[in-house]
């Protein structure tokens, strides 16, 4: 067993260099059953299975391309047991998560190392973007929650007060602990853990034998290898006024691309309350109607998309175009669209 200075030095290396304090630098998901499994033989050596449930808030979808039905069936059924565990680590929603834990006692000592490969990644891009990626908006979040379940809009003393409590700043990692440095100060990975997940569940996959699949957990997708018969990958992105057209449809063989648009979830009908916050003003972002951004992780993916959200269109596709192997797609809130300079035309 390793001693526990041993193990802390480990860990605040982890949380040093995914922070980057080392220097290191759309598809939607359809109306389905709450569970739904197809299998087809293509050919006589391979099948194509898939199962969608829901998970995480959202339909998650996996598709493997495999000579065994039973092999695929056995690695998606793990991937998913694998979600389910990873969710009950990270989710606010549960006070017995470690998160939930976290958020209810300022302090989380001996953190799982999932938390705390997140909670350092979300600071790298809370650097990286000046504050467009911030994890400890959840103050902000149970506001706009609580004001809409008494019919009524959150007022700006209101919001002036609680972003008091709002900054990554205050969130620190001190003596084997996270800490928050500020009372009623919480944090939320809904920005960045879903990616996080999918990616963890393709590791599943390809472990078990499975290299050739694609998970779509609710617009995060994480692709790996080729579907049926060798092809590569198609990949909607899908219309924020959720029309029967896509507004770009790309191709990808192993690779992550992430979603984030004002269509998701959303407090009031004119959307100008959702769940893209601006940890600077306290006030939902409106210059963008939908974000994509590919990734060479979907947990990169996921938080750079909603990164990109916050900041104005132009300064966010500047910021991915400096991003090693990242490209983004942005569809502005009049319709219009802007690229990244390597996106596929």
């Amino acid at each position: 067993m390793k001693n526990p200075e041993t193990l802390f030095d480990q860990k605040r290396r982890s949380f040093l260099k995914l922070s980057g304090l080392l220097g290191l630098g759309a598809a939607s998901a359809a109306l389905l059953p709450a569970e739904k499994a197809e299998a087809f033989l293509f050919g006589n050596k391979e099948y194509k299975v898939t199962k969608t449930r829901l998970a995480m808030g959202t339909f998650v979808a996996m598709t493997a391309i495999h000579s065994s039905r039973d092999e695929a069936e056995h690695a998606i059924g793990l991937a998913f047991e694998e979600i389910d565990r990873l969710n009950s680590v990270l989710t606010h929603f549960e006070k017995s998560s470690a998160v939930g834990t976290f958020n209810a006692a300022g302090k989380l000592a001996d953190p799982p190392a999932e938390v705390l490969d997140l909670v350092a990644r979300s600071l790298y891009f809370n650097r990286e973007t000046n504050g467009a990626f911030d994890i400890t908006v959840m103050p902000l979040v149970d506001l706009y929650k609580n004001s809409f379940a008494d019919n009524r809009k959150p007022t700006n003393v209101e919001i002036e007060k609680v972003l008091k409590c709002v900054g990554s700043e205050n969130l620190h990692f001190q003596s084997g602990s996270l800490v928050l440095g500020k009372s009623d100060m919480a944090i939320t990975l809904d920005g960045i853990a879903k990616g996080f997940i999918v990616d963890k569940a393709s590791d599943v996959l390809a472990a078990n034998g499975v290299h050739n699949h694609l998970i779509n957990a609710g617009g995060d997708i994480r692709t790996s290898g080729t579907a049926d018969k060798g092809r590569a990958w198609t990949v909607a992105i899908q219309d924020p006024g959720k029309s029967r057209e896509y507004p770009d449809i790309i191709t990808m063989k192993d690779g992550a691309i992430a979603t984030s648009g004002n269509y998701e979830i959303y407090y009031d009908k004119e959307k100008l309350f959702h769940h893209i916050i601006n940890s600077h003003t306290g006030q939902s972002p409106h210059l963008s109607s939908s974000v994509t951004v590919i990734a060479p992780t979907v947990m990169d993916a996921d938080a750079m998309a909603t990164s990109v959200f916050v900041m104005e269109p132009t300064a966010g596709v500047q910021f991915v175009n400096g991003q090693a192997d990242c490209e983004c797609f942005v569809i502005g809130s009049k319709g219009d669209v802007s690229r990244s300079r390597g996106w596929q035309v």
